[in-house]
């Protein structure tokens, strides 16, 4: 019984994870590069290396996902508030 139940969970949180995903705009994180080149190297697509695109209002804060929603962050600064959002931001 009980690991019927651990199944389910599991396929419940994949399915989620999955919906999840899909809602996010890649065709805004297109605008945003092409408005916002890398700072990096000047490309307006493809890597951006040591940058990650954040959003400044985190989506689980209720943030859209539009580009004037978005900012290049580094991968440090990134990581960092990826952790209080986790923590601060559970819808």
């Amino acid at each position: 019984m009980n690991r019927y139940l651990v199944l389910l969970v599991i396929v419940l949180t994949a399915s989620l994870s999955a919906q999840a995903k899909e809602q996010r705009s890649y065709k805004a994180k297109a605008v945003f590069k092409y408005m916002h080149p890398c700072p990096a190297n000047g490309h307006k697509s493809g890597a951006c290396p040591g940058y990650v695109i954040d959003h400044i209002q985190a989506l689980a804060c209720g943030g859209a996902d539009a580009p004037e929603n978005m900012q290049w962050q580094t991968v440090e600064e990134g990581k960092a508030k990826d952790k209080w959002e986790r923590k601060d931001c559970q819808r």
